[in-house]
């Protein structure tokens, strides 16, 4: 009954509308809801939409993200008529030039951010000349910005964040836009200078255009925009200093200026400006000193001056700054002592002072306020005890005090029950280890080496569950090795070296199942080798020199097939013979067994340890003659010194005896045989051969090419039988039912060897197969299989065969990240922990293969699908198999590498691969890890930059549980990471090297380098 006498109160303003319709060229509600509903079809399924129906009205029903007014005309009463389209965030997925512009002239409010429109900007949009609001950021729209828009003369908000729109420059024609206030470009393809017809713009309060490509100085006219809140011109190519007229914008809040090539003086006017809350002028160029004036910022919240050359001391004016909450000082040129007056910021959450020239005492009370959580100071010349208020400072998440002369008392210090990253080595602290260091449960990294710490390891420090790395070596620990600690099975770095631990290695350790580095050299540490050690299987490395270690060395250490780095056992009192099972450690490169009294022969299976680079037995009892191989052909004579009959083809030892000689009289009759046997032998066999190549040369062909068919593996041999036909019956002819994936390469096979070695068999397809020049590619195949790196799937070789060929991999037993991705049960198990591992996994191999191999190799094809997972879901890079190795002074390949949607944008107009390329392809893996599926949006996505940590819960995978805190700060650090990789233009890229470190063990500060956050208007509003 109430709607009917609303439909009969509303109808007489319905024929209003149509008279009304009349007189603006039949425009009518109707035609207005037809433009919505053809625009609807043309989209794909948004659930938003789905209120959108044939048979409803837009006005009187409750269309989502439609809104109807009344709007007046010149010659005709008011009319209902739709003003209002806000659907942020909703999954809508089209093109804007589908929506007819033309049919909905009245529209004055436009929010279509954060979904996945496509295609360019249609110019058509022009025609909405009462339009004062259009929020299109963080799509997916290319192509440029049309000048069009100028004649929007009632535009205030203009927001093209986050897309794709590129140009050689921004749109002089923007500078008629005078009614505009807030004005974003930020994140797209934009270059060249910011053009001088935008000084027309003074109602300006709010300027983003960071994170293009923009170049040229900072317009003088900018002094012009009195009404300015927030000026973001970060991460550009922007040059010269910084204008003095910036000083004149006296209501500015917001200053982000990083990561561009500004040089020269911080201008003194800048100081002046007293409501600036933040202020990011980090990574450029900048020069000079700290002025005493910037007390006047009392409202100065964060403030990030890192990586530039400023020098001279910190003011004691600093003291007023009682609103900073964050303070980045990290490697400049500062120098001289603190001022005490910083224990004033009692609000500082963030201080970071690392990598400069700081002296003298750090300020005693510098979390006095109680909220400190980020404290890095690491790599100064500070002295003097450890600031009191450190002790109480339960907020802290991360303490970086590395490599200075600090002095102290540790005994007391923590608990901290946020702590996740404590680094105190290399200093001068002193005390011992409490239980209340063990109550900082969260710690991932605990680090006290090189001080001089004593007493025993508490066994309270089994309750560290989370730590993945301890160390504290070169102290003066003393005690046994708690057998407790075996409960740390997540650590994979556990140094104790260089102490006075005494008794066993208990052989609970073995528990630790992901332990990679174990090292307890040069304590006092006595009794057996446990063989349970043998059960470490992740371990890489294993150094257990200089201790008073009896009996033999344990057989089970042949299981040991990880070890890459080194087994160092030596000076120690081990006895017995050598296992002949340390032959199956054939990724291992140093092997030191010296200074102890092992005895008997050196095993024929060491030949088989085709990785080693050297090998010390010297200074034991071994005898007997050197194995056969390559190693101890170019043997150096100091391995093999001081034992008791070692003999060998080798310069420095003694021949090994031949077989004793017989009887003088059968000696004699062989002598005999010999000058009658051996000549007529001969004679006999020249005749045969002359035979032979007479009859081959008359029935030879005039012309004829040589071919040289392979029908070898060339692969290390398992089991020194190992060949063609191994692998075609253990694939059974390469039967269908062996396949575990396909490639652009070729078809993976999963083979079981008669040892009982799993393999996986990559058989090329033909037109791979059928190579130009086989013997470079067997050449590059050769160089490849002595990559050795604990994050690369390890290749055994290639084998050439007239029917297959194929190369030979390490089996990996999950498979590839993509499917497990794509698997919903598997994607929960990978939390955020194993994620942030696979990415930094990844990392270290690409810098391994970029940076350590000598020529540096480009992987060409880094996508999810390479990279594998082995049962703890710990990562491998795979198939580099056809990779090329990059030269010094060329790389220009004209055929396409990698796989479409991981190849960086360069190569399609440039045909050069560099190692760039896969610094791109890392970024697209990243953000699949982060979002768990492929980024789709990668390009909008790639926009985002790093400074919008608010979007990243909106990318993050829902079926892992939620992240904690800790685990959100990595993963805002992945994500800036990968935005760095995918910067357009390959220069602006890092190099994996960098990548790295940034990301390697969170142990160097970039790991917690400036969270560079950027306040949003409201933001700015509200304080």
């Amino acid at each position: 009954m109430i709607l009917e006498l609303i439909l009969l109160f509303l109808q007489p303003l319905l024929f209003m509308h149509t008279d009304a319709a009349r007189h603006h060229g039949n425009i009518s509600l109707a035609s207005q809801k037809a433009a919505l509903l053809h625009w609807k079809v043309t989209l794909q399924s948004s659930q938003p939409l789905e209120s959108w129906l044939q048979g409803t009205n837009p006005c009187n029903s409750n269309w989502t993200g439609v809104a109807c007014d009344f709007v007046q005309c010149a010659h005709c009463a008011s009319f209902l008529a739709v003003t209002n389209i806000s659907l942020p965030d909703a999954n809508i997925d089209g093109r804007l030039g589908e929506l007819n512009f033309s049919a909905l002239p009245f529209l004055t409010y436009i929010d279509l951010r954060f979904n996945s429109l496509e295609g360019e900007i249609p110019p058509a949009i022009a025609s909405l000349s009462g339009l004062s609001y259009l929020d299109l950021s963080g799509n997916s729209l290319h192509g440029h910005i049309p000048s069009e828009i100028s004649s929007m003369g009632h535009l205030s908000l203009l927001n093209l964040n986050y897309n794709n729109l590129k140009g050689r420059h921004i749109p002089a024609s923007l500078g008629n836009l005078t009614a505009l206030v807030d004005l974003y470009i930020a994140q797209n393809m934009v270059t060249g200078r910011i053009p001088a017809e935008l000084r027309k713009l003074t109602s300006l309060e709010y300027l983003g255009l960071s994170s293009t490509l923009l170049t040229g100085p900072i317009p003088e006219y900018f002094g012009n925009f009195t009404e300015l809140l927030s000026l973001q011109l970060d991460s550009n190519q922007l040059s010269g200093t910084i204008p003095l007229s910036v000083g004149n914008l006296s209501k500015l809040s917001n200053l982000t200026l990083n990561t561009n090539q500004l040089r020269g003086p911080i201008s003194p006017s800048l100081w002046n400006q007293t409501n600036l809350i933040y202020v990011d002028l980090s990574e450029n160029q900048l020069v000079g000193s700290i002025p005493r004036m910037i007390s006047d910022l009392v409202d100065l919240q964060f403030m990030y001056l890192s990586e530039n050359q400023i020098s001279g001391s910190v003011p004691e004016t600093f003291a007023n700054l009682t609103s900073l909450r964050q303070l980045d000082l990290f490697s400049n040129m500062l120098s001289g002592p603190l001022p005490q007056e910083f224990s004033y910021l009692t609000n500082l959450t963030w201080l970071s002072l690392a990598n400069n020239s700081f002296t003298g005492q750090l300020p005693s009370d510098v979390c006095k306020g109680g909220i400190l959580e980020v404290f890095h100071v690491a790599v100064n010349m500070f002295t003097a005890p450890i600031p009191r208020s450190l002790k109480n400072c339960t907020s802290l998440m991360s303490l970086y005090l590395a490599s200075n002369q600090i002095t102290g008392d540790i005994s007391n210090f923590g608990p901290y029950p946020n702590l996740f990253y404590a680094n105190l080595e290399r200093n001068k602290l002193h005390g011992h280890l409490t239980k209340t260091w063990a109550s900082s449960i969260n710690l991932t990294m605990l680090s006290m080496a090189e001080n001089r710490i004593n007493g025993s390891l508490p066994a309270e420090f089994s309750n560290l569950v989370k730590l993945e790395v301890l160390l504290l070596h070169t102290n003066n620990l003393t005690g046994k090795i708690p057998p407790e600690l075996s409960n740390l099975t997540n650590l994979y770095q556990l140094n104790l070296s260089c102490n006075q631990l005494s008794g066993n290695i208990p052989p609970e350790l073995s528990q630790m199942t992901k332990l990679q580095n174990l090292d307890l050299s040069v304590n006092k540490l006595s009794g057996s080798i446990p063989q349970e050690l043998g059960s470490c299987t992740k371990l890489e490395s294993l150094i257990i020199n200089h201790n008073s270690l009896s009996g033999h060395l344990p057989a089970s250490f042949g299981n040991l097939g990880n070890l890459q780095v080194v087994l160092d056992v030596s000076n120690n009192k081990l006895t017995g013979e050598l296992p002949v099972q340390l032959g199956n450690l054939a990724t291992l490169e140093l092997l030191n067994l010296s200074h102890n009294q092992f005895n008997g022969n050196i095993p024929s299976s060491f030949a088989r340890m085709i990785s080693l680079t050297a090998l010390d037995v010297s200074y034991n009892n071994l005898e007997g003659p050197l194995p056969v191989g390559r190693l101890f052909h170019n043997a150096s004579i100091t391995w093999f010194l001081h034992n008791k009959g070692l003999c060998g083809n080798l310069s420095g030892l003694p021949l090994c005896p031949s077989t004793p000689i017989m009887e003088h009289h059968k000696g004699r009759v062989h002598i005999l045989v010999l000058y009658i046997f051996v000549p007529l032998s001969i004679v006999v066999i020249l005749s045969s051969i002359s035979v032979a190549l007479i009859i081959y040369q008359s029935k030879r062909p005039q012309k004829t090419t040589a071919t040289h068919i392979i029908d070898v593996l060339s692969v290390w041999n398992f089991d020194g039988k190992l060949a063609f036909e191994d692998i075609t019956r253990a694939t059974e002819n390469f039967s269908d039912g062996y396949i575990i994936g396909s490639g652009g390469y070729g078809t993976v096979y999963k083979a079981q060897l008669q040892g009982g070695r799993l393999v996986a068999v990559k058989k090329l397809h033909p037109s791979e197969a059928d190579m130009s020049d086989e013997k470079t590619f067997l050449i590059e195949i050769e160089v490849l299989t002595k990559i050795r790196h604990r994050s690369i799937v390890k290749l055994y070789g290639f084998c050439s065969h007239p029917r297959y060929k194929f190369l030979v991999y390490d089996y990996i037993e999950r498979g590839n990240l993509h499917a497990i991705l794509g698997n919903e049960e598997l994607a929960k198990e990978i939390d955020w922990q194993k994620r942030v591992a696979i990415a930094r996994d990844v990392a270290q191999a690409i810098y391994y293969l970029h940076h350590e191999c000598n020529p540096p190799i480009i992987h060409r094809d880094i996508t999810s699908n390479n990279i594998l997972l082995d049962a703890a879901f710990r990562a491998y890079v795979s198939d580099f198999g056809i990779a090329r190795m990059l030269k010094p002074d060329s790389s220009n390949w004209s055929e396409l590498a990698g796989t479409y949607g991981y190849i960086a944008p360069e190569f399609s107009y440039t045909s050069v691969v560099t190692r760039k390329c896969d610094v791109y392809s890392f970024g697209v893996v990243v953000l699949e890890i982060v979002m768990g599926r492929y980024p789709t949006e990668l390009q909008s996505l790639a926009s985002m930059g790093k400074h919008q940590e608010l979007l990243i819960d909106d990318m993050l995978d829902r079926r892992p549980s939620s992240p904690t805190v800790v685990e959100k700060k990595e993963i805002a650090l992945l994500v800036g990471v990968a935005f760095a990789c995918l910067q357009t233009s390959p220069q602006f890229r890092p190099e994996m090297q960098d990548v790295y470190q940034k990301l390697a063990l969170r142990k160097s500060h970039s790991s917690f380098a400036s969270p560079s956050i950027t306040l949003t208007p409201e933001e700015i509003r509200e304080v």
